[in-house]
This record gives C-alpha cells, structure tokens and sequence, in this order.
C-alpha cells in the first residue's frame, strides 16, 4: 500500500525559506526517481522538482530554479524540498510521489494530503 506523507509547510514572509519533508512507504523507494509537486488554488499540478533513483541527478523547472533544492535519503525513505526566497506566487499544497525519469511525470495515482506552503507579501 502506498503511503505518502509530507510535512513541514507553514506560512512564510516573501524572502523566507521553509524545508519539506516526505516519507514514503509501499513503494520501492531506493530505485524510485522522485518529485515535488504543487497545485494553487484553481491551477493544475505542476511538478517543481525531481530526483534520480540515487540522488545524483536533480530536475527542476525555471519558475523555481536557484531558489528550490531537493534531495533524499533512501536509508530513511525520505524526500526533501529545501525552499528559499519564497514568493507568493509559492503559495500551493505541496506533494510529493514517485516520478517517471526524466520527465518528472507522477508515478501513482495516490497522493498524500499534501502540505500547505502559504507566503504572505
């Protein structure tokens, strides 16, 4: 059973940086690319980060590259979003799922509840 569980959102003056994490179960996750995904309010999900089976290739689109690292930890079965220089237009639900390589589509229908990132101006 797939398990996917993110956590680490808030709400964050423009400039400020937050960290995310995910943890993941019921997948093979040491051989799973994975990403970062948000959706805004009236928008469609857009993925804004990925990750190789091994860490060793990282993905993301313009909007938030520079200001977006992710990485993981296959020992604990984490993912993580280190988000800095936030701006309101950050403001989404963030998820996190396995990804196809390297097109960073979302493996799984299941999504998690997702965690409320919210940046004020």
């Amino acid at each position: 059973q797939v398990q996917l569980v993110e956590s680490g959102g808030g709400l964050v003056q423009a400039g400020g940086s937050l960290r995310l994490s995910c943890a993941a179960s019921g997948i093979d996750f040491n051989i799973s690319p994975m990403g970062w995904y948000r959706q805004a309010p009236g928008k469609r999900r857009e993925a804004v980060a990925g990750i190789s089976r091994l860490g060793t290739g990282t993905k993301y689109p313009d909007v938030v590259k520079g200001r977006f690292t992710i990485s993981r930890d296959n020992a604990k079965k984490m993912v993580y979003l280190q988000m800095d220089s936030l701006q309101p237009e950050d403001t989404a639900v963030y998820f996190c799922n396995a990804a196809t390589w390297p097109a960073l589509q979302p493996r799984y229908e299941y999504w998690g509840q997702g965690t409320q990132v919210t940046v004020s101006s």
